[in-house]
């Protein structure tokens, strides 16, 4: 995924958070609101209970190649802040990816 489809700044995050509408999942809040620029953007956040730095960054890293794989971010008609929860390490790469694609369906609805 390219940096200029990732949300990076807190502002931007607290805006789409207190903003956005909210679709939940077993392992993910995603929360949405439409995008103001030509391309949708994707900010991916979860909590230090999940692992240490190591285990994080791979999950952010697995989360990107999804999106990735899920959204063309040219089409996508939001921008969007993915928290991932605690289950998501107890599930397969694949279960997730499914999990991830119904929530980022129900947001188009």
């Amino acid at each position: 995924m390219k940096k200029v489809n990732r949300v990076r700044k807190n502002e931007e995050f607290q805006v789409l958070i207190r903003q956005g509408k909210k679709k939940t999942s077993a392992s993910f809040v995603m929360y949405c609101m439409p995008k103001k620029e030509e391309q949708a953007r994707i900010g991916i956040s979860l909590s230090k209970k999940i692992g240490n730095a190591v285990v994080r960054n791979k999950i952010k890293r697995q989360v990107r190649m999804m999106c990735q794989e899920l959204i063309t971010f040219e089409d996508y008609p939001y921008d969007v802040i993915l928290i991932v929860r605690h289950v998501y390490k107890n599930n397969k790469y694949a279960d997730n990816k499914n999990i991830l694609e119904k929530v980022l369906y129900k947001a188009k609805m």
